[in-house]
């Protein structure tokens, strides 16, 4: 791969999806697109690039899911699923007595173990929203991993890690090698394909909002620029969750972090954020990789 080839698909990449790769970084591009053009029948990268220059959708399509990371689990990291059990649901349940509704997006839903893990949590908290509406919109870049999260699938390795056993007895199905989220819980959810690059503002607005281990591939005024938009489709008492590694510090002031409560941040004034003017280089419709 030539420095020329190699600067271009660092530029596609960002555009596309909103990884921001660093200079050192053609060894990756190569493990991950090298498969690929084999399996196209495309001789290597410079080929690769000839061709998406040439506009092939299907190949960039194809690209940015190939380089886009997957890695997920059923209760990956398990503190942000406790936040989600004894504080978060709680103070909603309290404040949407009224209406007994509550809207859940997870912005990087990948093969769908964090959306399943919070409908199953939802539903470990039995008579407290019997009679609730409760709707989990789950959403990725990638097609082929909304596919897998729809069917609800998964490998005997795939729900031992994370997975509590009685878990998986109460909600999936065996079928041979596989496991599968039994209907009930596979209604919960919709799974929908957005790029957190490009406008989502037709989502509505979200009472709890998980967005974890996706900015981080981020540049920081893309950071900015979604945490800005996010701001605007919570709810003034909902519920931000990053990931262990991501924080609004430092970056913007429409969130801010919840005391000894790692990864978990409420809106400061959702409303002042969408009077903000764009940030300079950022385009106003730009938006997220799926992420996990």
């Amino acid at each position: 791969m030539t420095p020329t080839e190699y600067e271009y698909l660092r530029k596609f990449l960002k555009d596309n999806s909103g990884l921001d790769l660093s200079a050192d970084k053609q060894y990756l591009i190569e493990s991950r697109l090298l498969p690929l053009a084999r399996k196209a029948g495309i001789s290597g990268i410079g080929e690769l690039v000839q061709k998406l220059q040439g506009g092939s959708r299907e190949l960039i399509t194809n690209v940015i899911e190939a380089m886009t990371t997957n890695e997920t689990f059923f209760f990956r990291d398990k503190v942000p699923f406790d936040h989600f059990r004894d504080h978060i649901m709680p103070e909603v349940i309290k404040a949407r007595a009224g209406r007994r509704s509550v809207r859940i997006w997870c912005a990087a839903g990948s093969t769908g173990q964090e959306p399943y893990s919070l409908a199953m949590s939802l539903k470990e908290m039995g008579a407290a929203l019997t009679g609730w509406r409760v709707e989990i919109i789950a959403t990725d870049l990638s097609q082929e991993v909304l596919e897998k999260a729809k069917a609800g699938i998964y490998s005997q390795f795939e729900v031992q890690r994370g997975l509590p056993i009685q878990m998986l007895m109460k909600y999936f199905k065996q079928t041979g090698e596989t496991w599968q989220v039994n209907p009930e819980l596979r209604a919960m959810i919709q799974h929908r394909q957005l790029n957190l690059l490009h406008d989502f503002a037709s989502l509505g607005t979200f009472d709890v909002i998980f967005c974890r281990n996706v900015l981080i591939y981020f540049d920081q005024d893309t950071k900015i620029n979604i945490f800005n938009r996010l701001a605007r489709q919570i709810e003034p008492d909902g519920f931000l969750v990053l990931g262990a590694a991501e924080t609004v510090v430092g970056l913007t002031d429409t969130f801010k972090p919840i005391p000894e409560r790692r990864g978990l941040y409420k809106p400061n004034d959702p409303r002042a954020a969408a009077a903000k003017p764009a940030l300079a280089g950022v385009p106003p419709r730009v938006a997220v990789m799926a992420g996990r």
